[in-house]
């Protein structure tokens, strides 16, 4: 295979969400520790999200002050740091916003340490971003001109970094952006025993509008694991044709 085999593992509540108000009650706390856990069980060199995930949990929502004047045009092609790290976390940043100050993941994060980041990014982010990601060491691959073609992307993560197995880990655009591209092997979802009757809460597959809609995807059962306090641990397959 060209690619990774791509894992997507993910925390919902009963109706699927997989943001909301249902995290932040004390018995979910549980939960995304299980969530962690599992991660771990997998093995997995390199880990997957969007950059609003990131934003929230790794990057707390820093902002860049990238002066413009006298940055050349750096070409776009791929930028590679790294290519022997222990870990990777594949940060998805069509137009470069994240705020990174450094090129790992914080030591602070116990569950995702001295991750070497790579951003994925179109041909659209600035050059002021490509240069601040070669300052402080961030490698960086491109997916496209303008939108995101997550088949290429995930085949030069494979090329360039050898990574075998991906854990795809949200938001529900990223996850339904790969659901569409047929890219998801195999779904591990952490069922909280948790009912978030949010209206406009993301659920754990998102359809962005530009994508064409696609035939409904089956999912097999592979095994089925009782968590404490009423939760569960489903893991299910696809087939690909």
């Amino acid at each position: 295979m060209k690619r990774p085999y791509i894992i997507c593992h993910m925390v919902t509540s009963l109706d699927g969400k997989i943001i909301g108000d249902y995290l932040k009650v004390e018995r979910a706390a549980y939960f995304t520790e299980e969530y962690e856990k599992i991660h771990g069980w997998y093995g997995s060199k390199a880990w997957m999200c969007g950059r609003v995930t990131m934003e929230e949990h790794f990057t707390f929502g820093h902002k860049l002050d990238l002066a413009q004047e006298n940055i050349e045009m750096i070409p776009r092609i791929d930028y590679v740091v790294n290519k022997d790290a222990k870990t990777y976390a594949i940060a998805v940043d069509p137009s470069g916003k994240l705020g990174w100050t450094e090129n790992s993941i914080a030591p602070w994060n116990e569950d995702r340490t001295e991750d070497h980041i790579v951003e994925v990014l179109t041909e659209q982010v600035s050059d002021a971003y490509l240069a601040h990601l070669k300052k402080i060491g961030i490698s960086y691959i491109f997916g496209g001109k303008e939108r995101l073609n997550f088949s290429l992307v995930v085949e030069k993560l494979k090329k360039l970094f050898t990574i075998d197995k991906l854990m795809l880990e949200g938001g529900g655009f990223l996850n339904g952006s790969f659901l569409n591209e047929g890219l998801i092997d195999e779904l591990s979802l952490v069922l909280v025993p948790i009912a978030d009757t949010a209206s406009n809460s993301v659920t754990l597959f998102e359809t962005s509008s530009y994508l064409n809609k696609r035939q409904p995807v089956n999912f097999y059962l592979k095994d089925i694991e009782k968590l404490d306090d009423g939760g569960l641990w489903l893991k299910y397959v696809t087939k690909h044709d």
